[in-house]
């Protein structure tokens, strides 16, 4: 088998050339050879597509996922989108005692955990 590399050219300007050459595509007679042509050819089903990369762990076809760690310590952004509410709520529940956090400064911030169990009504509050 001639490899492209072998021959300096695309396959595909290889191919087109070839079909170009020996084949007429706009008779019926000719789109007839290349259909035949395809079905027989070796290999023809399944298609393989050969991926190298420099990264041996590459894996094509599959993939991995790995959640993000979650902070210990939340914003009122992050617990308002813990929670599934509005930020404003977070800091009206704050403000009012009823969700455990602690003021640092101007800031509102929010124990995960205690907020979790907060929600689950395992905590005073």
């Amino acid at each position: 088998m001639i490899t492209t590399h072998a021959v300096g050219a695309a396959k595909k300007d290889l191919v087109a050339g070839l079909v170009a050459r020996y084949v007429d595509p706009d008779s019926d007679d000719g789109l007839h050879a290349l259909r035949r042509l395809g079905a027989e050819a070796p290999g023809a089903l399944p298609r393989r597509v050969v991926v190298e990369a420099d990264d041996p762990q590459l894996v094509v076809g599959h993939h991995s996922f790995r959640p993000a760690d979650l902070p210990d310590v939340l914003t009122p952004a992050q617990a308002a989108t813990l929670l599934q509410v509005d930020e404003d709520a977070v800091l009206a529940l704050a403000e009012e005692g009823r969700l455990p956090g602690r003021r640092i400064g101007d800031e509102w911030r929010f124990a995960r955990a205690a907020v979790v169990a907060w929600l689950s009504g395992d905590a005073d509050g």
